[in-house]
Formats: C-alpha cells, sequence, structure tokens
C-alpha cells in the first residue's frame, strides 16, 4: 500500500485537483479524498509541491532497435531501410533484442512511462524485458508474410498469443508489417486470425507519400482502403504514423481504429509534411515514438511537444491548446486493454509523481504548460505501475550500469558482424 499525501493530482483530460490524498491498495486506486488515514504498513509520501498524473504511455515503438540507437544518421527514410536498417536487422541475435528491450524499458519507466505498444519479432524477449521492468506491453508479433505465405510467422504468433493469454501485464496481438509488404491475401488472413483470437492488429498504413503513389497504381486504391478491404478495420485495430492519410480514407476507420503519431521520426527522416496535421482531430490519435533507431529516444512527452509545436508553426499558434495536448498525451491508453491511464478509483495504480519546482520548470503558472513545454524525465520522481515502483526517488529500480554494459557489448559484436541481406525492401 502506498498514500500519496497533500498531492496536487491532474487526470487524464488535464483537470487539477490541488492538496488531496490518493491511496494506492492492492495495485489499484483505492481511494481519493482529503486526509485519507494511513492504513497500518502502508508506505506514506509527502507530495506537498508535486503533481500526480497517470503514468505516461507509448502507442507504437520497437523496443528492441534501442540497441540500434545512431547506427543510421544523416540518410533518407529508403536508405534507412534497404541500406542501413533492415541489414543491420538480418544479422540480430536473440540477446540483441533482449538488452535493446531491456534498454528501452529502463528508459521509459525513467521517461514515465508506464505501458507500451510495441510491433517487432522476438515478442517473448520483448515480454520479459518489460516485467523485469515492471512494465504493461501490447505486443504485436510482425509478420511480413515472405513468399505469400504467412503460416509459419503466424504459427509463431499464436503460440505468443496461448502462452500470454489472461496476462494482466502482458497483450498480444497480430502485427501485418504493412499493406505495402503483406499482400492482400495476407492481410485478410491475418486479420481473420486476430478476429479468431479477438486479439486485434498492429500495422504501418501511409508512411509516406511514395506509398500512397505505389499503392493506387498497383490496387487502384490507398493503402487504407487495401487494408479496410481485407476486414483490417472490423477488429481493434493500432495505425502507425498514417502521415499520409487522406479526407477519404477517413470514414473506413472505425472507432476501436487508433493511429499514432511519431513525429520526431517524419523529421529526422525527411517525409515530408503530409496530411495527419490536416486530420487529426478526426482520428482518434495517441503518440508513439517509433524506434530508437530512427527517433534517438523513447519519450511521448518530447513527441507530443514535437506535435503541437509542427501544428502551430503552420500559423495556427491559438490551435494545439494545452489541453488538447495533455489529453493527446494519455490518449493511447484507450487503445490498450489494461484500463490504465485515469486517476478514478479502481482503476489500475499506473502513475507518474512529477516535481516542478527546478529551474528548467518554475515558476508554475499553469502546470499543463510546465509539464508539456518545459519538463524532462528529470523532472519524474516516481514511476509506479501496478503499485509497484519502477522508478523512485530519482532512481530505477534495477541495475542500469548491468544493462548498459550488455548494450555495450552487443553493440560490438553488432559492429563486428556488419550488415547482412534483407528479406524486404522499403
Amino acid at each position: 500500500m502506498t498514500l500519496f499525501q497533500n498531492v496536487t493530482l491532474i487526470d487524464e483530460m488535464g483537470n487539477v485537483t490541488p492538496r488531496t490524498d490518493l491511496l494506492v491498495q492492492g495495485g489499484r486506486i483505492a481511494q481519493i479524498g482529503a486526509a485519507i488515514p494511513c492504513p497500518p504498513g502502508a508506505e506514506r509520501i509527502d507530495c506537498t509541491g508535486k503533481f500526480l498524473t497517470p503514468g505516461l504511455v507509448v502507442l507504437h515503438t520497437h523496443t528492441p532497435m534501442n540497441i540500434f540507437r545512431g547506427i543510421a544518421e544523416d540518410v533518407n527514410i529508403d536508405d534507412w531501410f534497404n541500406r542501413e536498417l533492415w541489414p543491420f536487422e538480418s544479422k540480430m541475435t536473440e540477446q540483441d533484442i533482449y538488452w535493446g528491450a531491456k534498454l528501452a524499458c529502463a528508459e521509459m519507466a525513467q521517461n514515465g512511462v508506464t505501458a507500451f505498444a510495441d510491433h517487432y519479432f522476438g515478442c517473448q524477449h520483448i515480454a520479459r524485458a518489460a516485467g523485469e521492468l515492471g512494465l504493461r506491453c501490447d505486443l504485436a508479433y510482425t509478420i511480413f508474410g515472405f513468399g505469400g505465405d504467412p503460416e509459419p510467422e503466424l504459427q509463431k504468433a499464436e503460440e505468443l498469443l496461448a502462452a500470454y493469454a489472461g496476462n494482466e501485464m502482458v497483450h498480444l496481438r497480430i502485427g501485418p508489417h504493412s499493406p505495402y509488404i503483406c499482400s492482400p491475401q495476407v492481410l485478410r488472413r491475418l486479420v481473420e486470425v486476430a478476429r479468431q483470437h479477438g486479439c486485434g492488429i498492429h500495422l504501418h498504413v501511409s508512411e509516406t507519400a511514395e506509398q500512397v503513389k505505389e499503392s493506387y497504381q498497383k490496387f487502384g486504391k490507398s493503402p487504407f482502403a487495401v487494408v479496410a478491404e481485407a476486414g483490417g478495420f472490423t477488429v481493434p485495430c493500432i495505425v502507425a504514423h498514417a502521415l499520409y492519410i487522406q479526407k477519404e480514407d477517413l470514414p473506413l476507420l472505425a472507432g476501436d481504429t487508433f493511429v499514432a503519431a511519431c513525429p520526431k521520426t517524419y523529421l529526422k527522416l525527411g517525409m515530408g509534411e503530409g496530411q495527419l496535421w490536416q486530420h487529426w482531430q478526426s482520428l482518434q490519435l495517441g503518440i508513439g515514438t517509433d524506434g530508437a533507431a530512427s527517433s534517438n529516444t523513447i519519450d511521448p512527452l518530447e513527441q507530443v511537444r514535437l506535435f503541437a509545436l509542427l501544428g502551430k508553426w503552420a500559423d495556427q499558434a491559438e490551435q494545439f491548446t494545452l489541453p488538447q495536448m495533455w489529453q493527446l498525451l494519455f490518449a493511447g491508453h484507450r487503445a490498450l486493454p489494461f484500463g490504465a491511464g485515469r486517476l478514478a478509483v479502481g482503476a489500475p495504480a499506473d502513475l507518474a509523481l512529477w516535481d516542478l519546482d527546478t529551474p528548467a520548470t518554475a515558476p508554475v503558472y499553469d502546470p499543463l504548460a510546465a509539464i508539456l513545454y518545459s519538463a524532462s524525465a528529470a523532472n519524474i520522481t516516481h514511476t509506479m505501475v501496478a503499485g509497484r515502483f519502477v522508478k523512485k526517488e530519482g532512481r530505477l529500480q534495477v541495475d542500469v550500469t548491468a544493462i548498459t554494459k550488455q548494450v555495450a557489448d552487443c553493440a560490438a559484436a553488432i559492429t563486428r558482424r556488419g550488415r547482412g541481406e534483407s528479406k524486404v525492401y522499403f
């Protein structure tokens, strides 16, 4: 049990409740109110002057790619995939996947993240890493459907679905890579399996203008229309990027279709303006980070800040308001099955405690502004998941030095092995 005393709450909608208490018991929020008596055996934390929010969420990432952070810089998106990332990935080991994911989970815990949605292979290693850090994860096993046959990859995905069935911290879904790699027949098969398991899908759609152009040339329709025709929006769906979503794509999306925006990657790889900022309010939008091989950080606060600034830059300074961006920061929780991202009695105790009385964030006229535009991981003193601290008094509850040492060893081995041959092309 933990009692946060005399704390200012900021809920997922941006509502501020000053100087109250919040009691955590059995991994959930048990009580909210003034002057809650401290139960016997409970840990009492004096939060005078501090702010308590739901934990942050990453709606799209590739955690093992933390092992490739900084390996492919100053290249365009085609070369990033075809000459750099995919050739390096072709020689990845299970150790690379595990330690890359563990490094990412440590980074996320440091950044106040309590849940994330991942799209990668080797999901059992990601689940292990997330479990050791204490984070919740929604994992989509990436399926390419090589040669039009997804069955070998699908078998691995279904084995993972069975292995983690009923796990409150790990959720599995099917992960077709994209409509430009998976054929319509493969997409239909994967959606069918996702429907059978009731687990949903997670895929990349309309990332670049070229993908949209090629889709019209090949199929006579947009990438979103290809996914819709395969039934992709008849099951719960996380769409990564949608940078080039078009107005005519919007009616295709269902109420349980969520889009993850990762603006740092779009800037880094020179992917262009796209149409996402034109249509964002018509979407169920959340914040992703993409992988650290492209975005270099797994920091949703940085991403929502960029999203807001890119929106304001186009002579729209009065739009992308503090309440809108605050709600966007937590919206990704609604796409995940954990019920987190809320400050309410009975909700999972997935929380972040902020100290804004620092040179970087003081004075605090508006805590939303202080967090969205000034704060960093240094302002997060505690991160809690399911009632357990994964970061406490500014320190992660794992041996960070051991993680970075193993990561350095993996990076040295990656450098020695060099690039391999990729089976796919962007």
